[in-house]
């Protein structure tokens, strides 16, 4: 975790969406999040996810060298690292209770979390969900296609023994980062070709100047697993724990498929942030999520052209749109 020292009685944990740390909430300088949190006297903690570049080490284990290292996805980050990081905050400042962020598959972790160890529901002061990420039955077209054959992708890489996707030093991500940082190209390429193509349109608020900021590290390691296991919840259409094959889920969960989790025990105050031009998390996709929590205490959605998914942390007007509404969420719950 990175940590800018504040006002220790008012905590704040940091959760980066997936193949990126946590520098995502620094990149735009003193307009970035982290910074704001911390000028407004914020405590700051931000969690790096198992297997990024800054968090790629381990008691025992070798990520370079041994498989074992890579087996997880979203699941043992909520279940195992998170409760981790809420605890050591909790124990450093002497607190019961922290404020979270969460944006991506950085709020999934809270679902997964409240629902499997839900005495951490009441360790949270509020959580806001930036871009939910949960269930995934209305994607795009292009979207639903590309979650597919990752999946696949990712199922024929597992079962040749391939277990961590784009490391710092893999081919595959050098070429990309070279195309993506070159004048011109890179921003057609990339941005409008891929990102934009993904997560949504929104010139205006990322700038071709930018691109080299977002580049040095992005797109960071991810487990094939986890990459298995989200287009699982697309291609199932189910929000449940991995689904190991028929033989393995019965001698692990004793059922012939995975459980679902129970969003019902997510029980901690949640405040939703979702934008209308977002093409991963979708208006549909939030509103099923929305229904099914029991404790939505603030639910708004940028409408028209404003705020694609990628805008909630790399956007450069953030300042103007996002953070005059996110601090008053956290100051009501303080």
């Amino acid at each position: 975790m990175y940590h800018i020292p504040g006002d220790r009685t008012r905590p704040v944990l940091l959760l980066p969406g997936m193949m990126q740390d946590v520098e995502v909430f620094i990149v735009r300088g003193n307009k970035s999040l982290a910074i704001t949190l911390a000028t407004s006297g914020y405590d700051v903690w931000a969690l790096n996810p198992r297997g990024v570049g800054h968090s790629r080490k381990h008691v025992h284990l070798n990520p370079d060298l041994d498989s074992k290292f890579w087996d997880f996805s979203f699941h043992e980050n909520g279940y195992y690292d998170l409760p981790a990081a809420i605890d050591f905050i909790l124990e450093r400042t002497n607190e019961r209770q922290l404020s979270a962020i969460g944006y991506s598959q950085g709020n999934t972790m809270f679902y997964v979390l409240g629902s499997t160890r839900p005495e951490y529901n009441d360790k949270i002061k509020v959580m806001i969900a930036l871009a939910p990420i949960c269930f995934l039955q209305h994607l795009k077209p292009l979207v639903s296609f590309l979650l597919k054959m990752i999946s696949i992708i990712g199922n024929l890489l597992r079962s040749i023994g391939v277990e961590e996707l784009l490391s710092d030093n893999s081919l595959l991500k050098r070429l990309f980062q070279m195309l993506c940082t070159q004048k011109g190209i890179g921003y057609e390429l990339c941005t409008q070709g891929i990102l934009f193509a993904v997560g949504g349109n929104h010139p205006d608020e990322l700038e071709p100047e930018f691109l080299p900021k977002i580049f040095v590290n992005y797109p960071s390691s991810v487990s094939s697993k986890n990459v298995v296991h989200i287009g699982q919840v697309a291609l199932r259409r189910k929000f449940a724990q991995f689904d190991y094959g028929l033989e393995q889920n019965l001698a692990l969960y004793n059922a012939r498929s995975p459980p679902k989790y129970n969003l019902r025990k997510v029980r901690m105050k949640i405040a939703m942030f979702l934008g209308g031009n977002d093409g991963i998390s979708t208006i549909g996709d939030t509103e099923l999520l929305r229904d099914e929590l029991p404790n939505v205490v603030d639910y708004h959605l940028f409408s028209g052209e404003k705020l694609n998914h990628l805008d909630f942390v790399w956007g450069r007007n953030m300042d103007k749109y996002l953070f005059p509404l996110i601090l008053p969420v956290l100051i009501k719950y303080d």
